[in-house]
């Protein structure tokens, strides 16, 4: 039997013009003590990222920075999304190799034959059954942190230290709301007054982590945490896509000396720069953003031999 894949719909704007993005469908946890049927084991579960997508990119550096590669399998969409969704066409024969499925959407529909909303990514596949765990990208992180302990390499560094945690949930809910999120309300806003809120709060938002990051080396006490994971995945794609694409211009990150050496101490520590695909970041949002870019040019800038410049904030600990 044929089944339809669910229709990839673009933005989706509210009644006031704002962007409003689509909640996560899928939301069981994998965990220890398997809560919600699904037990923390070696070798079961697939993560489905792309390289182009900040919210996938966090779950594939977390991954990295925790060893777990050998633990939890990857899988690659092409950063072009079609009409069906996020497509497998980077792999021979252009069928994923373990899951056996050209399109990430015949898992959503395994899982949820009704499903109609947007496939996204990054989503985690439980292989022997071929349905969809979770696309919960908040919680998939967190999880791999505090529930695959067991399987963490050694010396792996601790993302979420529960002495830090109100602090980085705190922070975690600033930046998402102005800046990973803002990003998009500025850029997919219906009105001049949507764009204009989303902009001023954007670098509002952007300005207090300036000053915060003049003072230490990262954002929550003296060590890399999921904190900086959250932002680094939405500033990397800052001057490549949001300053032009979605009309963030005030300035530039590599502007705000801050932020620009905390971007480029980031981009440098292994797990970090070496996920960084600027060419399928550029490709998928200028060629898939056909609503805001009609032409599908993919531009060729910006000149990215900066990220390898020493940042010097080394000299600050940690």
């Amino acid at each position: 039997m044929t089944t339809t894949a669910p229709a990839q719909s673009g933005p989706e704007a509210s009644s006031d013009w704002e962007f409003r993005r689509q909640g996560n469908r899928f939301t069981d946890r994998i965990t220890t003590g398997a809560a919600d049927g699904w037990p923390v084991q070696a070798g079961r579960y697939r993560l489905v990222w792309s390289r182009a997508c900040p919210w996938a990119h966090r779950a594939r550096i977390v991954l990295g920075l925790l060893g777990l590669d050998d633990v939890i399998s990857l899988a690659t969409v092409d950063p072009i999304r079609d009409d069906r969704g996020w497509r497998f066409t980077l792999d021979p024969g252009g069928r994923d190799p373990v899951l056996d499925i050209a399109y990430l959407s015949a898992a959503y529909l395994a899982t949820d034959p009704s499903y109609e909303g947007r496939v996204t990514v990054p989503c985690i596949v439980d292989v022997p059954s071929g349905r969809v765990v979770t696309n919960d990208f908040g919680q998939i992180t967190l999880d791999l942190s505090t529930q695959w302990r067991d399987h963490h390499r050694p010396g792996a560094p601790d993302l979420y230290p529960e002495a830090l945690r109100h602090e980085i949930d705190s922070l975690n809910a600033d930046v998402y709301r102005d800046v990973n999120n803002g990003v998009y309300r500025a850029g997919f806003a219906a009105s001049q007054q949507a764009y204009e809120r989303a902009y001023t709060t954007l670098w509002d938002r952007l300005d207090a982590l300036e000053d915060r990051l003049s003072g230490q080396r990262y954002l929550v006490g003296d060590s890399i945490t999921e904190a900086d994971v959250r932002l680094f995945t939405t500033i990397v794609r800052f001057d490549a896509v949001y300053h032009g694409l979605f009309k963030c211009n005030r300035n530039k990150i590599t502007e705000m000396p801050a932020l620009w050496g905390w971007a480029r101490d980031m981009f440098q520590t292994p797990g970090f720069g070496d996920t960084v695909d600027f060419n399928q970041i550029r490709t998928h949002y200028y060629a898939t953003q056909r609503l805001i870019n009609p032409s599908g040019i993919v531009p060729v800038g910006p000149d990215l031999s900066g990220w390898r410049q020493p940042s010097g904030r080394e000299r600050r600990g940690g």
